[in-house]
C-alpha cells in the first residue's frame, strides 16, 4: 500500500523490483499521470507565495526542506509523468473524493482525471465517497479489505 506521495516510490520500485511486487493498493497515490507541462506549471505557481516566505526565512528546517523540495518539483515530475507502470503487477486505485487540492476543484478534478486515467487491465479504480485525502484515516476498513481483496486474488 502507498498513500499520496509515496506512490511515486511504488512505482519507482515496482518498476525495478516487478518480481518482488505481486500487486499494488495505492491509495490516493501521487499518479505519473497527473504531471503534464502545464499541471506542474500551476502546481509550482500555486506554492510560490509559501515558497517565497521560506526563502525569505530560510533558518528553520522546515523552510529549508520546502525550498528544496521547491527546486526539484518540477525537474523531478517531468521526469515522474514520462514512467508508466508496469502491465504485468495488478494494482487497485482508491482516490478520495475531496482530492489533496480540495480548495482548488481544477486540480482536484485533475486529480480525479489521473486515477482515472491510470486504469486498465488488471487496474481497479475506486472513489472513496466523502473522503477526504486522509483515507487511511477515514476509511481504514476500505483500505484494508482493498488489500486483503488483492492479498487473496494474488496468494
Amino acid at each position: 500500500m502507498s498513500h499520496s506521495q509515496a506512490g511515486e516510490v511504488a512505482t519507482y520500485f515496482t518498476r525495478g523490483n516487478r518480481q518482488l511486487v505481486s500487486g499494488a493498493v495505492l491509495v490516493d497515490a501521487s499518479l505519473p499521470e497527473l504531471y503534464t507541462d502545464e499541471e506542474i506549471a500551476r502546481l509550482v505557481a500555486a506554492n510560490k507565495p509559501q515558497v517565497d516566505a521560506a526563502k525569505a526565512d530560510p533558518s528553520t528546517k522546515e523552510n529549508r526542506q520546502l525550498i528544496a523540495t521547491a527546486e526539484n518539483y518540477a525537474p523531478m515530475h517531468q521526469a515522474y509523468h514520462q514512467v508508466s507502470w508496469p502491465d504485468s503487477v495488478p494494482a487497485t486505485v482508491i482516490v478520495s473524493e475531496k482530492t489533496p487540492f480540495d480548495g482548488s476543484p481544477e486540480d482536484a478534478q485533475l486529480w480525479r482525471d489521473a486515477a482515472a486515467a491510470f486504469a486498465g487491465p488488471d487496474r481497479t479504480l475506486i472513489t472513496a465517497e466523502g473522503s477526504s485525502h486522509d483515507i487511511p484515516i477515514e476509511r481504514p476498513d476500505l483500505v484494508l479489505s482493498e488489500i486483503e481483496k488483492m492479498a487473496t486474488a494474488r496468494g
